[in-house]
């Protein structure tokens, strides 16, 4: 099975998560943490830094390494590097999602997440997001 490697933005903000619903492809309308395909030659943190760029027109300082996701959908194996993110500049614009939201710790239960997201929100239900 192929592996695709990701990596995904924890977006924060005064203790809310930034989540994004996909407007197109395979997985159309479900919730991600944004973020996308990790290129030859980079390291997952340029990645994230130059996929939010082209995806939300911002720049963002990527943290700290939350958690590795491997999820196998049918047709592809996925491993995904989550980090926390802060916004730097820019104000977030939608180029490729269809919606966006803030969501509290305790909110992350009421959207609908893509598969592979699902365990990663159960972690950050558990996190302190204030480091």
């Amino acid at each position: 099975m192929k592996t695709v490697r990701v990596a995904a933005a924890i977006i924060t903000h005064e203790g809310k998560i930034f989540a994004t619903q996909r407007g197109y492809g395979e997985f159309k309308d479900g919730w991600e943490f944004p973020g996308g395909k990790i290129e030859d030659g980079e390291t997952p943190q340029e990645a994230l830094r130059r996929e939010i760029r082209e995806e939300l027109d911002t720049e963002i300082a990527v943290g700290e390494l939350v958690d590795t996701i491997e999820y196998d959908y049918p047709s592809f194996h996925l491993s995904m590097d989550c980090f926390l993110c802060k916004v730097q500049s820019g104000d977030l614009v939608l180029k490729e999602h269809k919606a966006a939201k803030w969501l509290t710790q305790e909110k992350l239960d009421s959207i609908d997440w893509l598969p592979a997201d699902i365990d990663l929100v159960r972690k950050l239900k558990e996190i302190n997001l204030s480091r």
